[in-house]
């Protein structure tokens, strides 16, 4: 039997619905018990392994509170489908780092200092320590 090669939007769109559930500290079965599905199959919906179907996405979107358009921001485009001015897709490695548990960790750590000039320090200092302070 074949193994299914997931489809990069399908990918992108499950790593999105990911994102959000984890932005809420929702887990894989409360996502899974109000769609009325298993938890298995939220795992391969977030995988990109199945592809989920508009009327579950649109029962996501309300369960995680954005809209539909949330979870197709920033995905890759298809070859050929792109009309004149259209804007090219956000930087992928945003929703992958928000997509794992310790980015979402920083991100909402990061977020709870007031203090904007300690922010600033820290960003340079992340700079520094990535190598993008020499640039």
């Amino acid at each position: 039997m074949a193994t299914k090669v997931p489809d990069l939007v399908g990918k992108h769109v499950g790593s999105r619905v990911r994102m959000r559930r984890l932005m809420l500290g929702m887990s894989q079965g409360a996502l899974a018990d109000q769609l009325g599905i298993t938890f298995q199959q939220v795992q391969k919906y977030e995988k990109g392994t199945n592809r989920i179907s508009a009327s579950r996405l649109q029962a996501m979107s309300h369960i995680l509170q954005v809209a539909v358009p949330f979870f197709f921001e920033g995905a890759p485009q298809i070859t050929g489908h792109v009309g004149k001015g259209a804007a090219a897709p956000s930087p992928a490695y945003v929703s992958d780092f928000l997509a794992e548990a310790d980015g979402l960790k920083l991100v909402r750590a990061f977020m709870q200092i007031s203090d904007a000039k300690l922010r600033r320090s820290l960003v340079r200092l992340v700079e520094e320590i990535g190598g993008e302070g020499d640039r």
